[in-house]
Formats: C-alpha cells, sequence, structure tokens
C-alpha cells in the first residue's frame, strides 16, 4: 500500500502542531536549545537525554518539560507525552502567555493520539475560552467532534471557521476533506459550491480548478488548472496532474509532474506524486527514482511519505532485502505506522 498525499485526516491536524514545533515561549538555553535541535532532526530519545542535562543545569523547567513531551510524542508514548504537558502548564506562574495556548495545542494533539478524543475537545474548549477568534481551535475541534460523532457540534465549529474568512480556500477543502472522511462527503462538497456560487467571479483559477477536482467535475478542473499553470505554481501543476490522474490517465498526469520538475527541482510533493503515477504504469524504477529525488529535499513533510514509498517500490523491483533493511530503519523512526507494521509482515513471507 503506497502512500499518497491525501492522508489527510492526519496530515491535516499534524500541519498546525508541526507549525508549532520550535516557536518562541521564551528564552531557552543551551542544553534545552540542543535537545529541541535533535527533535526537529527526529533523534527524540537522544534529545530526552540532553533535556536530563538541561534540567541538572537548571534551564527553564516548563520549557523542559514542553520539549520532552513532544519528544515523548516522536516516540509514540502518548501517556508520558500528556504527563509532560500538564506539568508545563501547571507550572505557570498565574498568567496567562503565549506558551499555555501552545501547551493546550500540543496536548489536545497528544490525547488524539492516545484516542482520548473527549479530553481533546476539552483542550481546544479552554484555547476557545480565552481566544474566542482562534480559528485553528475551531477547526481542530471541528475534527475531534467528528471523531466523536458530534456531527452537529462539528458542523457548527466549521461553519464558524468559514464566516471567520470565506476566502480561505485552504481550509474550504481542509474541512471538506475531513468531513469526506468521515462519511459526509455531500456537507463537504456543498460548503465548496457555495464557495463557487459566492464568490464566482472573484476566485481565481487555481482555487476554483482545485475546488472544480474536489467536486469531481474534471473537465473544469483541466480548464482553469491549465489557465493557472501558466503562473508556474508548483500547486496548479500538482492538481492539474492529480485531475488527470482521477480519470486514469497517468501518462499525462506524469508528463504534467515532469514539466515542473524540469525546471523547479525542490518540490517534494509533486515528485512522490509523479513516483505514484510511474507506480500506476509499472514504471518501478522510475518511481524509485522519483521517492529518491524527494526525499533530497530537506524539511519538506514529507519525508515520511516518501520513505515509505520508496521501500514499496523496492518491492516490486524485487528488491526485498532492500525494502527490509529501509523498512526497519523506518519503523524505528516512526513506530507507530500500522501500515508499516502490516507491510514488514507481508515483506517476513518473501
Amino acid at each position: 500500500m503506497l502512500f499518497n498525499n491525501k492522508r489527510k485526516l492526519q496530515g491535516v491536524l499534524a500541519g498546525v502542531f508541526a507549525s508549532l514545533m520550535l516557536t518562541g515561549c521564551g528564552a531557552a538555553t543551551a542544553k534545552t536549545k540542543e535537545a529541541m535541535e535533535l527533535v526537529k532532526a527526529l533523534d527524540y530519545a537522544e534529545a530526552l537525554t540532553v533535556f536530563d542535562a538541561a534540567q541538572e543545569a537548571e534551564e527553564n523547567e516548563r520549557l523542559i518539560a514542553r520539549g520532552r513531551g513532544i519528544a515523548h510524542m516522536g516516540l509514540t508514548e502518548y501517556e508520558e507525552a500528556i504527563s509532560c504537558f500538564k506539568e508545563a502548564l501547571a507550572s505557570s506562574n498565574g498568567l496567562i502567555e503565549a506558551v499555555d495556548f501552545d501547551l493546550n495545542y500540543y496536548l489536545a494533539a497528544a490525547y488524539i493520539k492516545n484516542g482520548q478524543h473527549s479530553e481533546a475537545e476539552a483542550a481546544y474548549d479552554a484555547i476557545l475560552a480565552l481566544r474566542p477568534q482562534e480559528e485553528d481551535a475551531y477547526f481542530l475541534r471541528g475534527s475531534v467532534r467528528l471523531a466523536l460523532n458530534d456531527y452537529e457540534g462539528a458542523k457548527a465549529d466549521f461553519d464558524k471557521v468559514i464566516s471567520m474568512d470565506a476566502k480561505d480556500y485552504e481550509r474550504l477543502i481542509e474541512i471538506y476533506e475531513l468531513l469526506t472522511h468521515y462519511g459526509y462527503k455531500e456537507v463537504g462538497q456543498e460548503y465548496l459550491q457555495n464557495a463557487l456560487t459566492n464568490d464566482a467571479k472573484g476566485m481565481n483559477a487555481y482555487d476554483s480548478g482545485r475546488i472544480y477536482y474536489h467536486l469531481g467535475e474534471y473537465q473544469k478542473a483541466y480548464i482553469a488548472l491549465e489557465e493557472a499553470k501558466e503562473k508556474g505554481g508548483a500547486e496548479s501543476y500538482l492538481y492539474l496532474g492529480k485531475a488527470y490522474e482521477a480519470t486514469g490517465d497517468y501518462n499525462y498526469a506524469a508528463s504534467v509532474y515532469n514539466s515542473f520538475l524540469s525546471k523547479e527541482k525542490g518540490n517534494a510533493e509533486l515528485y512522490n506524486q509523479l513516483g505514484l503515477c510511474e507506480m500506476e504504469l509499472g514504471e518501478y524504477q522510475k518511481a524509485l527514482e522519483a521517492f529518491q529525488a524527494g526525499k533530497e529535499i530537506e524539511d519538506s513533510g514529507y519525508l515520511q511519505i516518501l520513505s515509505f514509498n520508496e521501500i514499496v517500490a523496492y518491492e516490486h523491483l524485487g528488491d526485498y532485502q532492500k525494502a527490509a533493511v529501509l523498512l526497519d530503519s523506518y519503523l524505528k523512526t516512526y513506530p507507530d505506522d500500522e501500515k508499516a507494521k502490516r507491510e514488514k509482515d507481508f515483506l517476513s513471507t518473501r
């Protein structure tokens, strides 16, 4: 099973938290900064060791607890992460600071990972009680409410998000994808159709093209995205290619991705999508090369997806030994990936 760029439920939620990872929360001192760099490099175990050294050096205890929580999340140790974030929140001096909101977002993420959606909802409630215009909190609370089968509550949150910025089409599409994931595709499409109707003249070709794509109106999507493509944006090429993929024309989709990548090498998502097309075409060596090229791009946010797809490409090429070695390394970094665990079971039979 390949990973494409639509692991959206996880990706949408992760995106907000990723932006918090290294934001300023007060003056961290040497050891804490060193540990956070290790967190950024995904070396969570070593980061925890350095956080211990930071504590011995009597650095900022709140930042240490926060950093430990993030490291424990990286190790899929969610109970420990929850404990760390609670500890950091409890050490407040009584004045509400930016770090308190940051910590509540992380606490909610740890609760979600631990399957505690009601507790996550309460964390978002706490944020919104003090920041009633916090758009991200409404959006994320809506996603949690869907997980709790609270459709009406989720829709109220999504309506609030849209009322705050009706022209944030990126967020609108994220709402559509969440609703689709939970079985409310028609509701999500209604949001998209309303956006087209309400801003028919003001919406640019890229935004209308990707909305048409999600509505399944691929011919209209082609026309709009071909126009948007002329401005050279990677996202326009991405959606144009995906529209052709949706109709089964993987050859043309691959040519769209290659057209952009021949001019601009630095887009990991396009390399991933190109690799997926080549896999569909049975061009496994080309797919492998695309996934590996994407991995060379630093801080893209696609390293996990590309790494897994690289393993699958090696499998299709019959190099099971190489695939097994890479998969063992992958699971050390991403130990909670259930698909990868199943892939390991499969490889053990080869």
